[in-house]
């Protein structure tokens, strides 16, 4: 019997937080925020997704994940399910370090919260129901894209806070609408 993905992840954001905390009690300086430029550290490409500022931030990120991981997991395979997670967290924090970068000063991103979003917006669009009604709009794709965009957006504003990481929020959104209508997580047949 093959190991649930969703648990795995919440046991790697755990063992990475508390990774975190040790190397900050010994003082020793090893980078987990995702931050510009990204060439000086780039492993943090991939640390940033697992990592978390705090214990209530670990918790949240992991409670959502459970929420949708779980009944997600079902319908995909653990390499997928993970494959998926990194990448769209990854390009989530990606954007967000970029984008910031433009506007102002540049600032360091931590989180799963952009590979959660994309497994949220996976699950709003890669539904049967959504499936029915998209499929029965004459919309082009790229009317379709625009939806989403306006759904990812709302979603982002509304769920948004001091802190919070919105541009990532929207691009894992974004990525999992997309995905999500492509059924990019079904196995292959």
């Amino acid at each position: 019997m093959s190991r649930s993905p969703t648990l795995t992840l919440v046991a790697v954001f755990v063992v990475v937080f508390l990774l975190q905390r040790t190397l900050a009690l010994l003082q020793i300086p090893l980078a987990f925020a995702l931050a510009a430029p990204v060439d000086y550290q780039p492993w943090t490409v991939v640390t940033s997704v697992y990592a978390h500022a705090s214990v209530g931030h670990l918790v949240g990120n992991a409670v959502v994940l459970l929420l949708v991981g779980l009944y997600l997991e079902r319908q995909t395979s653990n390499v997928r399910f993970h494959l998926f997670f990194l990448a769209t967290g990854a390009l989530s924090g990606l954007t967000q370090v970029w984008v910031s970068d433009l506007v102002g000063p540049a600032v360091g991103v931590l989180g799963a919260s952009g590979g959660i979003a994309g497994l949220v917006g996976y699950l709003l669009a890669g539904n049967r129901m959504s499936d029915t009604v998209l499929d029965r709009m004459p919309l082009s794709p790229r009317a379709q894209l625009a939806v989403f965009v306006v759904v990812a957006g709302a979603v982002t504003v509304a769920t948004g806070g001091p802190g919070v990481a919105l541009v990532a929020h929207f691009t894992g959104l974004l990525i999992g609408l997309s995905a999500g209508r492509a059924h990019l997580l079904w196995p292959s047949r």
